[in-house]
């Protein structure tokens, strides 16, 4: 190891010795670190200050600069305070609404943070207990608040914790405020954190607590999305079984389902148990099939019509349906995505509620069949950047003129609404389950609505490559990766010429005649894209929250019957098979 790096770690540690800032507990970890032989754990926690993103903080709990603990959550927040303080220095009050999951310290991270801003003159409404992210974006918007944090890291293993930060119109900072925070973030020493302190400051007339009857409000709100309640009303004993993995979605996904008029809503009772630890999974995701066993295992035995999962912070939803042999399978993010967005638009046309003026949103690693759907039911389609905040600015600019009717992205997240600019599992549960009771009225499964789409607008599939680079090093290596597929881009993908570069870092397109075409988005980002003569595309990015660099392909092609998907898959597989060779993949 670098004895340069260790010297500069052990100079940033032994200064967290000398300052009284630090509690004693925090220094007696210092300390340990410092006299351990093996200075692997020093550098990880101390080679770096844990960088506040575009999208907040996420890392793992412990001390030191680089994890997630109530100093580095504290110059967080003291910085954003400073932000709000210049940016809305003419209002009578500045307000922010906090929020936080099931994680292990997120309810202390919570209290440090309402702390930190009631000493800043903001006033706080804190949550009771966890609650899900949309809600807190709803929350927003209903108190009139010009800020929110979360304190969640969303479906990450059990050792991360995370801070997102969100604007006035309840969606994550975009330009120019994220740059804005974080150069404040960046200029705030321990010593310069108001108020401070691990106990909640309830004296303090600025902080004041918040539950019921945002929920209330909340929830009424989500029952409004539904599109055929006498649907629902036919088949409200419909067997749905839900889990929360732990998480924020025991709160208020069992209830909204039953207030949307389902009667028998089955949850896995050892998982509607809080606790941060995810003691029954290995990882809290519900894009893994391990995290929906045991829902699967409980529907089996009481033969349910839908398994539904949310992540810890309720904000994506993971589904299991019966396949045409009436076995349990998972449906991925993008055919969950393409099944809502095909009942809403079907489904509004149906009922004569379209007036023109609609439009649907997908990110732009998201399957393109949902741009066949929107096309050939001439609905406006918008491509955007992953991530719910950019779907939120694309609501944000057609406020007004045209009318969201939803959006989502392939990592499971979908927003139904337009009242919340987060992806919700809350609405996305009750509406998907709604969805459920559509095609049992008419003697269909969700995998036959998923049929049917495949064989009215062609067949896809999609595959995602995750390779993973933890560290330093790795964030090295994920680098190199970018700028060798930059300057060497492949010229062919599974024998398939590429017809078409996408760079947003340039903002450019280029085809494979040497013409250049702008690309139209906001801003530039660190995605490449490669689109090929047989209608494959493939898509790099590196995550902005995790140590990986994910690769997203589609493979597209024609399915003539329903039952003609075993053969259509196993021919696209091999497809990304040879995609993943010649990219070095495998």
């Amino acid at each position: 190891m670098d004895n340069e790096l260790i010297k500069s770690c052990e100079a940033k540690a032994e200064a967290w010795l000398s300052s009284s800032v630090y509690d004693a507990a925090t220094q007696a970890e210092v300390r340990k670190m410092l006299d351990n032989a093996d200075k692997t754990e020093l550098v990880e926690s101390f080679y770096q200050n844990l960088e506040f993103g575009t999208g907040g903080l996420r890392g793992i709990m412990g001390v030191g600069t680089n994890r997630m603990n109530i100093y580095t959550v504290g110059a967080a927040t003291q910085g954003l305070s400073n932000y709000l303080n210049k940016n809305f220095k003419d209002l009578k009050e500045i307000a922010v609404v906090v929020g936080h999951d099931c994680r292990n310290n997120s309810r202390l991270f919570a209290e440090v943070s309402a702390n930190i801003f009631a000493a800043n003159g903001i006033k706080v409404y804190l949550f009771d207990d966890m609650r899900p992210t949309p809600e807190m974006s709803f929350a927003i918007r209903q108190l009139g608040c010009q800020s929110g944090i979360i304190l969640t890291a969303s479906h990450n293993p059990k050792e991360y914790n995370g801070y997102k930060a969100y604007w006035d119109d309840g969606a994550q900072v975009l330009a120019p405020h994220d740059k804005g925070i974080i150069d404040e973030v960046n200029k705030v020493g321990a010593e310069d954190i108001k108020g401070l302190h691990t106990v909640l400051d309830t004296a303090n007339p600025l902080i004041e607590i918040i539950g019921e009857e945002i929920d209330k409000l909340y929830l009424d709100k989500i029952k409004t999305i539904s599109i055929d309640p006498d649907v629902i009303q036919r088949q409200k004993d419909m067997k749905i079984v839900y889990t929360p993995i732990h998480g924020t979605g025991m709160m208020l996904i069992p209830r909204s389902l039953q207030l949307w008029g389902f009667e028998n809503v089955n949850t896995v009772p050892e998982q509607m148990v809080k606790d941060g630890n995810f003691p029954t999974v290995v990882s809290p995701n519900p894009e893994n099939a391990e995290a929906l066993s045991m829902a699967i295992a409980l529907a089996k035995k009481i033969d349910a019509d839908i398994v539904m999962a949310s992540d810890p912070d309720a904000d994506r939803v993971g589904m299991a349906c019966k396949d045409s042999n009436g076995e349990w399978v998972l449906v991925n993010g993008n055919q969950t995505c393409m099944i809502f967005l095909y009942y809403i638009i079907k489904n509004r046309i149906a009922m004569g509620k379209m007036k023109g003026n609609e439009f649907v949103v997908k990110t732009i690693v998201t399957t393109e069949l949902i741009k066949a759907i929107a096309d050939k039911n001439n609905v406006e389609m918008y491509d955007c950047y992953t991530g719910f905040k950019w779907i939120a600015s694309v609501i944000r600019e057609n406020e007004g003129k045209k009318q969201y009717i939803g959006g989502g992205e392939e990592s499971y997240g979908f927003l139904a609404e337009d009242f919340v600019r987060d992806k919700d599992a809350v609405s996305a549960c009750s509406l998907l389950a709604e969805i459920c009771a559509w095609a049992k009225d008419q003697g269909k499964t969700l995998f036959d609505v998923l049929m049917d789409i495949y064989v009215e607008y062609g067949f896809s599939l999609n595959h995602t490559v995750n390779v993973v680079k933890p560290g330093k090093t790795g964030a090295d290596e994920i680098k190199q990766m970018m700028v060798n597929f930059r300057t060497n881009p492949p010229k062919e993908l599974a024998g398939s010429e590429v017809v078409l570069t996408k760079d947003y870092q340039s903002l450019k397109a280029t085809d494979n005649k040497g013409n250049v075409t702008d690309i139209a988005q906001p801003a530039t980002s660190n995605v490449l894209q490669w689109y090929t003569a047989d209608g494959t595309k493939v898509s790099v990015r590196p995550s902005g929250t995790e140590p990986k660099i994910k690769f997203y392909i589609e493979v597209t092609g024609e399915m003539k019957c329903p039952k003609c998907y075993a053969e259509a898959e196993k021919k696209a597989m091999q497809t990304v098979e040879a995609v993943k060779a010649s990219l070095g993949l495998q």
